[in-house]
């Protein structure tokens, strides 16, 4: 009997409700594992995952037989779940709406990965706003403004 055989790599990112700071970096590694959890319990493979005070970054090993929607919806309802149950705020913890999803090759890979650990330092000299439309451009999507998350300036 035939098997489905993929090589499948998707850079997910989302934002934090009203692009608030609400993640402490002394939770950051609790979270990130809580994260990884999430994927490995979808069958999927976790790459890299870093959260940013306003947002995060997930790099998946994807199979194909689980939509990147529903791996998503479950990360982002699972860790506001999470974030909430440990009252790391006042008041309750969600994600926006939406994402941004965008694959790579094998070969690129590593320097994502590179990428993605080393947010704190590109964030320095550039805003989430920035480095968000510059992956939409670089991917060559189209996109109306309304319809992004909602920058805090």
């Amino acid at each position: 009997m035939p098997n489905t055989y993929s090589q499948l790599y998707a850079q997910i990112v989302f934002a934090v409700q009203g692009r608030q700071n609400l993640i402490p970096a002394i939770h950051r590694e609790e979270l990130h594992k809580y994260i990884s959890g999430i994927i490995q319990n979808r069958k999927q493979k976790t790459l890299a995952v870093f959260c940013m005070p306003d947002h995060a970054h997930v790099l998946v090993g994807m199979q194909p037989s689980v939509p990147i929607s529903d791996l998503t919806r479950d990360i982002k309802a699972g860790s506001s779940n999470f974030i909430n149950g440990k009252k790391w705020i006042d008041g309750k913890f969600n994600w926006q709406e939406g994402f941004g999803a965008f694959s790579y090759s094998r070969s690129q890979i590593d320097n994502v990965i590179r990428y993605i650990l080393n947010q704190e330092k590109h964030h320095k000299h550039k805003s989430f706003k920035e480095e968000y439309l510059g992956f939409l451009e670089k991917f060559g999507i189209e996109y109306q403004e309304k319809y992004l998350f909602d920058w805090v300036m």
